[in-house]
C-alpha cells in the first residue's frame, strides 16, 4: 500500500511542479514590482488614478472613499495604493485585500505575507485619522517585538518536531488497521478503532495548519506540497478552500461579514448588534429565538461531516482546484480499499461519518474556546495587536493542552504571529504579556476547564441574543402593523 503512496505522491509531486513554479515566480514578480504595485501616490508628486487633482496629503476620508469592488485603496507605511487591479493577482486572494480597503493595512502585510513594499516613511501622514496618532508607540513596539523575536530564532522550525508529529498520526492510522486486521469487527474494536481515527484526524488538522501558514519549511513551494499531502491524502479536503476561508479568519477575526468562522450561514444570530439587526430587517431563516436549544445539536456534531464536507467538494468543482481534487479523492480511495474488505462498504461509511463526527467535536471545542466567548461585532479599525487580543484569548499552557489543541492554547500569539513555528509560541508569550501590559490592553488566558465552561455559558448567551432578535422581531412587526392600520 505504501509503495503505491510513493508513487501517487510522486505523481502528484509532477502535477504540483508547474503550478509551484508559477507560485515561486509571483512571488518574485511581487517583490520586484513592489514600488509600482498598484497606483504608489506619492503626497508630494503623484497622482490618484481617477482623480484630476494632486493632494499633498490624504485624509482617511478620501482614502475610506474607496472601498468597493473595482474601486479599492489601501495605506501601507504611510503610502496609499490603489490595488483595485492589483487585487486580482493577490496570493492571498482578493478578500483578504478587499478586507482591509480604506484603512491602514501596514502591521497586517508586515506581518503575515504577501505585499512587500519597499518605500520611505515620510510620504503619506494621514492626519485626519486619530488612531494613527493613540497608536503610533503601540504600534512602533509592536513591530520592534518582532524584529527582536525574530533575532532569538522564535521564527526558526526545528524539523524534528514536525516529522514526529507526522510520524504519530501515521502510527495512530496503522495501529487502528492492524486492530481491525487482528480483532475483527466487533463493537468494542471498532469503537476504539473510530477514537484512534478521529485522534488521527484532529492532529493532522493541527500539522496542515502549520503547513498552511508556511511555518514549516523554509521554502514556501514545499510548504505548499506537504500542506496538500496533509490536508488532501490524509484527511480527504482541499487546501484551497482551507486558505480561503482561514487566511481572512486572521485578517478579520470574529469580525461580522469578513471572517468566515463568525458568518453563521445564517443558523444563528450572535453579538449584541446581529440579532438587532435581524430582528429590523425581518431576517429569519430559523427560529432564532429557539437558537440556544439547538445549536448544540447542529453546531459541533455537523460541522465538519456536513457543512464542511459539501463546501469543500463545492468549492473544488466551482473554482476548478482539480489537484486539491486529485489529492482529496487519494484520501477516500485509501479508506475504502483498507475498511471495505472488512466493514463492507454500508458499515464502512458509518464507520466514516461517525469518525468524522467526533472530529467535529474536537475541532469546534478547541478553536471555538479561544474566540466564540470574546468580541464579536463589526468592522471597528482597530490596530493589528488590539483587533487580534480582543477577538481571542490563550488556554493555559501544558503538554496535554499543547498536544490536544495543536499549540492553538496559545491563540494570541499566533494570530500576532501566524508564520512562526507553533513549538516556539511558549518563548512569545512572555514578552506580547509584557507589551500589552504596557498600553493597557487586556490579555486572557484560561484553564481549559473555564475556557469549555464558558463555551456553556456562551449557550445562555445565545438564549440572550435570541431573546433581543425576536423582541426587535416583534416591536418592528407591532409598529408595522399600526402603521396599516
Amino acid at each position: 500500500f505504501y509503495s503505491c503512496l510513493v508513487l501517487h505522491v510522486g505523481l502528484s509531486c509532477k502535477l504540483e511542479k508547474k503550478k509551484i513554479k508559477k507560485i515561486n515566480r509571483c512571488d518574485y514578480k511581487i517583490r520586484k514590482q513592489a514600488k509600482s504595485l498598484g497606483t504608489c501616490i506619492s503626497a508630494r508628486t503623484d497622482r490618484i488614478t481617477g482623480t484630476n487633482a494632486r493632494f499633498s496629503t490624504y485624509t482617511w476620508e478620501e482614502v475610506q472613499k474607496h472601498t468597493k469592488s473595482g474601486d479599492q485603496w489601501i495605506v501601507v507605511e504611510r503610502k496609499v495604493y490603489n490595488v483595485s487591479q492589483w487585487v486580482k493577482r493577490h496570493p492571498g486572494g482578493l478578500r483578504i485585500i478587499g478586507h482591509y480597503a480604506g484603512e491602514d493595512a501596514t502591521v497586517k502585510h508586515s506581518t503575515s505575507i504577501h505585499l512587500l513594499v519597499d518605500v520611505t516613511i515620510e510620504d503619506c501622514i494621514c492626519y485626519d485619522f486619530t488612531f494613527v496618532f493613540s497608536q503610533a508607540a503601540l504600534v512602533e513596539d509592536f513591530r520592534a517585538l518582532r524584529e527582536r523575536l525574530e533575532a532569538e530564532g522564535c521564527f526558526k522550525t526545528q524539523p524534528l518536531f514536525f516529522l514526529l508529529h507526522l510520524g504519530h498520526i501515521l502510527l495512530l492510522e496503522v495501529i487502528a488497521l492492524m486492530l481491525v486486521w487482528y480483532f475483527g469487527t466487533g463493537w468494542i474494536n471498532t469503537a476504539i478503532v473510530a477514537v484512534l481515527m478521529a485522534t488521527a484526524q484532529s492532529q493532522a488538522g493541527w500539522l496542515q495548519h502549520d503547513f498552511g501558514h508556511l511555518s514549516v519549511c523554509k521554502s514556501s513551494r514545499w510548504n505548499h506540497l506537504v500542506h496538500k499531502f496533509v490536508i488532501g491524502h490524509l484527511k480527504g479536503a482541499s487546501a484551497g478552500w482551507w486558505n480561503h476561508r482561514h487566511f481572512q479568519h486572521h485578517a478579520k477575526p470574529n469580525v461580522f461579514k469578513k471572517d468566515p468562522d463568525v458568518n453563521m450561514l445564517n443558523m444563528f444570530v450572535v453579538g449584541k448588534v446581529q440579532p438587532v439587526e435581524y430582528g429590523v430587517k425581518k431576517v429569519k431563516h430559523l427560529p432564532y429565538n429557539h437558537q440556544h436549544k439547538y445549536f448544540f445539536f447542529v453546531g459541533p456534531p455537523l460541522l465538519i461531516p456536513v457543512f464542511f464536507q459539501f463546501q469543500i467538494f463545492h468549492n473544488m468543482v466551482s473554482h476548478g482546484l482539480w489537484v486539491d481534487l486529485v489529492w482529496c479523492i487519494s484520501y477516500y480511495v485509501r479508506y475504502f480499499l483498507c475498511y471495505t474488505q472488512f466493514y463492507g462498504l454500508f458499515w464502512a461509511v458509518i464507520l466514516f461519518n461517525f469518525v468524522r463526527f467526533m472530529e467535529s467535536h474536537w475541532f469546534v471545542w478547541v478553536t471555538q474556546m479561544s474566540h466564540i466567548p470574546m468580541n464579536i461585532d463589526y468592522e471597528k479599525h482597530q490596530d493589528w495587536l488590539s483587533m487580534q487580543l480582543v477577538a481571542t484569548c490563550n488556554i493555559e499552557q501544558s503538554a496535554f493542552n499543547d498536544w490536544f489543541s495543536g499549540h492553538l492554547n496559545f491563540q494570541i500569539e499566533h494570530h500576532l504571529f501566524p508564520t512562526m513555528p507553533r513549538h516556539n509560541y511558549w518563548r512569545a508569550a512572555p514578552h506580547v504579556r509584557a507589551l500589552c501590559d504596557k498600553y493597557g490592553v487586556k490579555y486572557q488566558e484560561k484553564t481549559l476547564y473555564g475556557a469549555f465552561a464558558d463555551i456553556i455559558r456562551y449557550n445562555t448567551n445565545l438564549k440572550s441574543h435570541g431573546f433581543t432578535f425576536k423582541k426587535s422581531f416583534c416591536s418592528e412587526l407591532f409598529l408595522y402593523n399600526m402603521k396599516q392600520h
